[in-house]
């Protein structure tokens, strides 16, 4: 059995460090690499191009809001047509910059308040998708379990990875536990590995209560920026490792 373990990485910015990318790299499958937004600038970018390459990692786009100051968890509403070419502009820097280490951007993940809205908006899941197919139709679009970004891909035609959470907690609707909750985030080890291993077992989504929500999870997401990522990736890896679940790229994964 395979899955896809996904990062939020390539995070810091200018002199400011943020997150673990280097002690990440080699736990995961495919980075998301934030693009000057909310996060990162081109030095960061191609540093961790770079680092991908070395672990055999796949690259990804990282698209957030403008809001380098909120780190793009702040909601910002916007014009369909303008978040369009905001992911457009965003996927196309990494792309550009990716060609000079001879490295390929194969997928695009929304970061923070953007995904959380795209999760239910149909207008922003296609406006992103929109902005997805321009830059290359055969990106793949990452999106949350049961989204309107998945319907939004089917709908346009691209290729999408099914998209669960590593370290974060689960409400009965489906959604993610908002992080104005202090339990939202899971920071033991212990729990974020039971979790990838039992979503996997039930092939579901189970909140925190008990609800089972049947999914098909192609990938799990862990957020670079939370102090606890290593460790908590470390248990995942070793988990599955046990259980004889390999963890590869996602072009490898969905062929």
């Amino acid at each position: 059995m395979r899955i896809n373990i996904n990062a939020d990485i390539g995070e810091s910015y200018g002199r400011f460090k943020i997150g673990h990318d280097e002690a990440l790299m080699p736990l995961i499958g495919s980075a998301n690499v934030a693009c000057g937004m909310h996060a990162g600038d081109p030095g960061i970018m191609v540093d961790t191009i770079r680092a991908a390459l070395a672990n055999g990692v796949s690259i990804g786009a990282h698209p957030g809001f403008n809001d380098v100051w909120g780190f793009g968890r702040r909601q910002i509403r916007m014009r369909p047509l303008d978040l369009e070419y905001l992911v457009t502009y965003q996927i196309g820097a990494l792309q550009a910059l990716a060609r000079g280490p001879g490295a390929t951007v194969t997928h695009v993940k929304p970061h923070g308040a953007l995904n959380n809205m795209a999760h239910v908006d149909e207008d922003y899941a296609m406006a992103i998708g929109r902005g997805i197919r321009t830059a290359d139709r055969d990106l793949i679009y990452v999106a949350n379990v049961g989204s309107e970004m998945a319907k939004a891909a089917e709908r346009l035609g691209l290729r999408v990875a099914s998209e669960s959470y590593v370290d974060r907690v689960y409400d009965d609707d489906g959604q993610m536990r908002s992080r104005e909750r202090p339990d939202a985030v899971i920071h033991d080890p212990r729990q974020a590995a039971d979790q990838v291993l039992r979503f996997i077992a039930e092939k579901a989504i189970i909140s925190q209560s008990g609800r089972k929500i049947p999914a098909r999870i192609d990938t799990f997401c862990v957020h670079g920026d939370e102090p606890t990522a290593v460790p908590v990736m470390r248990a995942v890896r070793a988990a599955l490792d046990a259980a004889g679940i390999a963890v590869v790229p996602l072009p490898a994964l969905l062929g």
